[in-house]
């Protein structure tokens, strides 16, 4: 026979754990939340903001990871949709992936190029076609780290200055400290710039060292500066920050979520 006294004791058991499951809840939503805004966040950060123990916390973590709502870090968690990356393609590779993407957003790009602006054209698979698109009548001055792109434009007819320096064989760009310095006298009305990852946090990034330099050197020397990139490069992270996401506009085919249109301006192009 079930007396009173148990029944009570049964009552309180499952209120306690149900309060317990709701507490539990309430971290997690309080987690993902931080993650998301942040896109990254430390233990530390998260002991702050929700005042749970450490020990907790890296239990929350580890149980989301599991879940897929989080990407357990060392040290704290990151936004799942963040992805690093520490290789790229060779440019053959490149020029097979997302062309029609690539096209539209050259296309737009070289549609802001006018009279009398002094440019520099990264390296890099969309910012060759752009050259494609730009008006032969157009009285611009160009400057270049690719080599394609100065044989492009010398073609076009168009007064060309190549960067100096060492030639990097898998981009096909001239890179390095000598190319830093070559650029340096200049000061640009535009800059059209190349990325391998754009993330809220990281800003835009790119594999190598040697090209961060020289990209980080022609964004501080331009009046504008755009960074060209597919919808496949947000949300990724690589080796080396060039600029923060404020530095630049960025000229994409995708559909933007909020948080990439609260730091920077974006435009997005249509493709056919």
């Amino acid at each position: 026979m079930i007396k009173k006294s148990d029944i009570l004791i049964i009552d309180k058991e499952n209120g306690l754990r149900e309060w317990l499951l709701m507490l539990t809840q309430e971290r997690y939503r309080l987690i993902t939340e931080a993650v998301e805004k942040n896109q990254a966040v430390t233990v530390e950060q998260l002991v702050n903001e929700i005042g749970a123990s450490a020990a907790t916390i890296r239990r929350d973590l580890t149980a989301l990871d599991e879940l897929g709502k989080v990407k357990r870090i060392r040290g704290g968690a990151a936004a799942v949709e963040q992805e690093f990356l520490t290789s790229e393609d060779d440019v053959d590779t490149k020029y097979e992936k997302n062309v029609a993407e690539k096209k539209a957003i050259a296309e737009y790009a070289a549609s802001t190029i006018q009279n009398d602006d002094f440019i520099y054209i990264d390296a890099g698979t969309t910012t060759e076609f752009l050259i494609d698109y730009i008006d032969i009548s157009v009285s611009a001055v160009f400057v270049t780290n690719g080599i394609v792109h100065a044989k492009k434009l010398i073609s076009k007819g168009f007064k060309t200055y190549m960067a100096g320096g060492l030639i990097r064989a898998k981009t096909e760009a001239v890179v390095g400290s000598e190319a830093v310095e070559s650029i340096k006298k200049f000061n640009f009305t535009k800059s059209f710039i190349g990325a391998n990852g754009i993330h809220p946090l990281h800003g835009f990034t790119t594999v190598d060292t040697d090209e961060a330099m020289l990209k980080k050197e022609a964004v501080n020397h331009s009046y504008v500066s755009y960074v060209l990139a597919d919808h496949t490069k947000f949300g990724k992270v690589t080796a080396v920050t060039f600029a923060p996401l404020e530095k630049a506009c960025i000229v994409t085919d995708g559909i933007v979520k909020d948080k990439y249109k609260e730091l920077t301006l974006i435009k997005e192009v249509h493709v056919e």
